[in-house]
């Protein structure tokens, strides 16, 4: 919560207090753009394992997974088969993409699996959401085939820079509240 940054601090020291006690083996944050990244590490001691973020083919940050990288930090990609694209744009996005197609049909996979590859083969972690049994296993099946560097750079080229879900910048609690209930 960038609005709130002092919160998030607070929130992160915490984490550093279990981290430190031994009772997590990492912790992370999600949604940090490259400025609160920095500004989460002038103020904490330990480095995030792990931010995880929207990327996409058709959003993919290379600003932000530069940050990350530089300060070893995993890039985990959410909504990685462009999943908002296709909630918030109302089509079908990226499974639809001509791209991905293409590329998906010249190894007999699908266009979901083709995009888990290509985080897989630029270093992301990736955590596709589904509740069917047949996509799930279907999302693990990547291991069997490689992306040529061409068709690599022919997903990165997809990248239109728009954002599908929400701007971290404008996170509030009034926006994004949760009540977590005491156990």
């Amino acid at each position: 919560m960038p609005k709130r940054f002092d919160a998030t601090v607070q929130a992160y020291r915490a984490l550093e207090t279990l981290h430190g006690e031994g009772r997590v083996r990492a912790i992370g944050v999600s949604n940090f753009m490259p400025d609160h990244l920095e500004s989460l590490l002038e103020q904490t001691s330990v480095v995030p394992a792990v931010n995880q973020v929207e990327v996409h083919p058709y959003f993919s940050q290379p600003e932000v997974r530069a940050a990350n990288d530089a300060h070893g930090i995993v890039t985990q990609a959410w909504s990685p088969i462009g999943g908002i694209t296709f909630y918030r744009g109302g089509g079908a996005g990226t499974l639809a993409d001509p791209t991905i197609g293409a590329i998906a049909e010249a190894h007999g996979k699908t266009p979901a699996q083709v995009m888990l590859r290509w985080h897989l083969q630029e270093g992301r972690s990736a955590i596709p959401k589904s509740v069917r049994e047949e996509r799930i296993a279907e999302n693990f099946d990547v291991f069997d085939f490689e992306l040529a560097p061409a068709e690599l750079d022919a997903i990165d080229a997809l990248d239109t820079g728009v954002r599908g879900g929400p701007d971290p910048a404008v996170i509030t609690t009034e926006t994004f509240a949760l009540t977590i209930p005491e156990a």
